[in-house]
C-alpha cells in the first residue's frame, strides 16, 4: 500500500503497463546517471518486475509519483529491502528537481514507514558527489554511519540511518 496523497504528490502502485513510465524514468541518463544508468529497456523491465514483487512480498517499493495538480509523472519515492532494514530511496525526472519534491515524498515515506509499517530505522546512501541528496537526508535527519561499495556505479557511497 503506498503512502497517502500530500499537498502536491499521489504516490500509487506500479503496474505492469506502466512501462512507459518507468523507461522514461530509468533509462534517462540524466536521472540515472549516478546509480548505474542509464538503463536499457530489458534491464527497467526487470527493475520494475522487482518494484511490483517487493509490493506484492514486502509491501514497498519505490512508488510512482505524480503531481496532483494535472498528474504529471515526477518520479519515484519508496522503500526497499536493504540487507536486513528498509532503505529509502527517490529518483525525479530532472524538470522536478529543485522544488522541494523529494523532500516532500521523503517525508511522507518516512511517515509511513514509522506509523504504518512500524519500522524503527531506515537506511538510505548517494553518490558520493550527488550533494542535493546528502543535503537532503542531513534535513531529513538521517545520520551518517560509512562509507559502502556500490556495484553499480564501482564507487564507495555515503550510507546514512535514521531512527524514526
Amino acid at each position: 500500500m503506498p503512502p497517502p496523497f500530500t499537498a502536491r504528490l499521489e504516490f500509487r502502485i506500479w503496474r505492469e503497463s506502466d512501462f512507459p513510465l518507468a523507461l522514461a524514468l530509468w533509462g534517462d541518463a540524466d536521472v540515472t546517471r549516478r546509480i548505474g544508468g542509464p538503463f536499457a529497456a530489458d534491464a527497467v523491465r526487470v527493475r520494475l518486475a522487482r518494484e511490483i514483487d517487493n509490493e506484492a512480498q514486502r509491501g514497498v517499493q519505490y512508488w510512482p509519483i505524480f503531481l496532483r495538480d494535472g498528474g504529471e509523472h515526477v518520479g519515484v519515492c519508496g522503500l526497499r529491502p536493504h540487507e536486513d532494514i528498509l532503505a529509502l530511496g527517490f529518483h525525479l525526472h530532472t524538470r522536478h528537481q529543485g522544488k522541494g519534491l523529494a523532500r516532500e515524498a521523503a517525508e511522507q515515506v518516512i511517515a509511513h514507514a514509522r506509523d504504518v509499517l512500524g519500522v524503527r530505522a531506515l537506511f538510505a546512501g548517494h553518490h558520493p558527489e550527488n550533494e542535493p541528496s546528502r543535503a537532503l537526508l542531513g534535513k531529513l535527519g538521517f545520520v551518517y554511519t560509512h562509507d559502502a561499495f556500490y556495484e553499480p556505479t564501482g564507487l564507495m557511497h555515503p550510507s546514512y540511518l535514521l531512527e524514526v
